[in-house]
Parts: structure tokens; sequence; C-alpha cells
């Protein structure tokens, strides 16, 4: 069974051609720029807060020790006669300390809670980015060049029946709806593909 196709402008073939070109050099670009803005955040949640979280906690530890220390100091060096020195100086510095410390470990079990699961979204979504890549490298190219051959196939035919276009309708017929038929084996082979056109009588 033969099909056939009403091409009524060249024109939208050409600019639809363009439209597939512009898609796939942009998809592209955006692809990469997702590929690499989300290989940045996985390496920035997984390495480089975890290694920050890591150092605070030993600065935090440090400070902690330091701060019990000072309130050592102060309840045996401020000590007068009976009377026990209450260092509240001191002991607010601890509690800031210990404060903090507690801060850096919540942290730090967070980044390490949510490293594989962050992981593991970003692997699945290389996934689904692989295969809509497929459409840009593949799909796309496949369809331009389909594109392509109709265009040639068309401006070859327009070629041959332009001029016995301009002898019976006074050039007006570049302007009428042209008709490709594609029979079947060209459908299988489209290397092979036959263009056949047909213009309207006025």
């Amino acid at each position: 069974m033969s099909q056939q196709a009403d091409v009524k402008s060249i024109e939208t073939l050409a600019f639809v051609r363009t439209a597939f070109a512009a898609f796939a050099h942009e998809s592209g670009q955006a692809l990469s720029e997702i590929e690499i803005q989300g290989q940045r955040t996985v390496e920035w949640i997984c390495v480089d807060r975890a290694a920050h979280w890591k150092a605070e906690i030993r600065r935090m530890s440090d400070l902690v020790n330091k701060a019990i220390k000072d309130v050592e100091h102060c309840r045996t060096f401020k000590k007068v006669g009976d009377n026990t020195p209450s260092c509240i100086e001191e002991k607010k510095a601890l509690e800031k300390a210990r404060q903090r410390l507690a801060r850096a470990e919540e942290k730090a079990e967070a980044v390490r809670r949510w490293t594989p699961i962050v992981q593991q979204q970003f692997r699945e979504t290389c996934v689904r980015l692989v295969r809509f890549r497929d459409v840009i490298d593949v799909d796309c190219p496949r369809a331009m060049a389909q594109l392509e051959k109709m265009l040639r196939a068309l401006d070859a035919y327009r070629q041959v029946a332009s001029p016995t276009a301009d002898g019976g309708d006074g050039g007006a017929g570049g302007g009428q709806n042209m008709t490709r038929q594609l029979d079947e084996s060209a459908a299988a082979s489209p290397k092979q593909a036959t263009v056949a056109a047909e213009t309207e009588q006025s």
C-alpha cells in the first residue's frame, strides 16, 4: 500500500531541520552542564563537607578540652579560703564549646547518612541522562538526515516539474501543493525511495 505526503511548503521542512539541529546542540550543552554541576554537588556533599565537619569535630574537641582546663584552673587558683569560685565565664565558655562540638558531630552524622543516598540518586539520574543523550546523539541526527533526504528529493522534483508548471500555469505551479508518494519497497529501503508529486489543476 502506497503512502502520500502533501507538502505545501519546502521552506517549512528546512525550518524543521534547522530546529532539530538547534535542539540537539542546546540540549547537548544543557546535559553536559547538568552532569558537571551534579558531580560537583555530589563531591561537595560527600567529600568536601565530610572533611570539613571531621576537621570541625577535632577543632571543637580541642576547644572543649581547653575550656575544661580553664574551669579546673579557675577552681584551683582563684579559690579564696574555703570559698569556691563560681568561674561563671569559664563555665559559659565550656558550655558553648560543648554545643559547638555537638553541632559538628550532628552535621558529620548527617553527611554520613546522606552520602549513599545522594550517590545513588545521582547514579540513577545519570542513567536517565544517558537515555536522553541517545535521543540527541542518535534520533535527532537520524531525523535530520531523513528531512535532508526529503528536501533533496522535493527539490529535484521541483526542478524537473518547473518547466511544465511554468508553461501550463504561467509560473504559478511553484506555489502549488506537491504530493510525494512512497511505495512499500521505499519504506523498507529509504536509500532507494522513489518520490512522485502531483500538481493541482486550477
